[in-house]
């Protein structure tokens, strides 16, 4: 065989080695179970809640709302005519579902360049650096889980705006992403990850 086509598996192999998980945990409603299935989300979370302060429930429930811990999600393609695909809904990718622009400002400030979306360390690390900017911007404090997912979700500018209070739809998944939140922090304290 070629040196050409050993390079060839070997970058093949290498590359079917992705940093994430593709698919979600078992039992996304016990957070105790999420961290036993998968220790390297819990030491992700706890990194950013020493670098950011975000609270590791709080940082659980945003990704859970976002991607359902799955590394390479995407958002749903748009279709012309009900059936030809013409592209996704936005360029939202991975666990933080960060779009291009807001992913490559995070990059630009401290994140790198080699940052991937689909690796649990930098979307973890990426969605503390956007809650801490959130707070310098608009003022909310980086507990208020419900108020700094509808800034994530409507972007600072939009949250500032109010954009997000004409969407009943919204505020009503920004209650759920607290509930979640609140409800994680009860399990991670009862089997003592918190």
């Amino acid at each position: 065989m070629s040196s050409f086509f050993r390079a060839a598996i070997v970058i093949l192999l290498l590359g079917s080695c992705s940093s994430g998980y593709n698919s979600a945990p078992r039992n996304l409603d016990n957070a105790c179970s999420i961290v036993s299935e998968r220790p390297s989300y819990l030491r992700a979370f706890k990194r950013v809640e020493r670098k950011y302060g975000v609270p590791v429930p709080g940082l659980m429930a945003m990704i859970y709302q976002e991607s359902k811990f799955i590394s390479n999600n995407r958002p749903p393609h748009r279709y012309a005519l009900g059936v030809i695909p013409i592209g996704r809904q936005s360029s939202a990718v991975g666990y933080s579902q960060a779009l291009d622009g807001t992913w490559a400002e995070y990059q630009q400030a401290g994140g790198g360049r080699g940052a991937k979306r689909d690796d649990i360390d930098a979307a973890t690390d990426f969605m503390g650096w956007y809650m801490v900017q959130t707070v310098a911007e608009t003022g909310v404090p980086i507990y208020d889980i419900r108020n700094q997912y509808l800034a994530y979700h409507d972007g600072r500018t939009g949250y500032l705006r109010g954009t997000w209070k004409s969407k009943s739809w919204l505020i009503r998944i920004a209650g759920e992403v607290e509930a979640r939140a609140l409800m994680y922090d009860q399990q991670l304290r009862s089997c003592g990850k918190r």
